[in-house]
This record gives structure tokens, sequence and C-alpha cells, in this order.
């Protein structure tokens, strides 16, 4: 599954949202795994990053 069509704000939003209501970890797995092939964040960081966005 691909999130190309996701800007980086919605991919972080969505991988935020997807931990809180904890949903399908393979999902999350996958929100993971684009977040770092774009190079957005360490995902352990994410949460950190979000905070300032907000």
């Amino acid at each position: 599954m691909r999130f190309s069509p996701l800007s980086d704000k919605t991919l972080l939003y969505s991988f935020q949202e997807a931990k809180k209501i904890e949903v399908n970890p393979d999902f999350i797995k996958l929100l993971e795994a684009e977040i770092k092939e774009r190079g957005l964040l360490n995902p352990h960081l994410i949460e950190q990053k979000l905070k300032r966005i907000n």
C-alpha cells in the first residue's frame, strides 16, 4: 500500500491518529515505512513534531 497521494503533514497526522486509536499494527507499520521512506523523521519522534504542528 502506498500513501504517496498524502502530503507529509497528513501522513504524520494519520500516523498519530492510528497510534491513538490503536488500529491494526500492520497498518501502523505501513505508515511508519512510508514516513521512513520519505525521510521525514524517526517514527519515535513524530509525536513531538506533530505537537509543534498542532
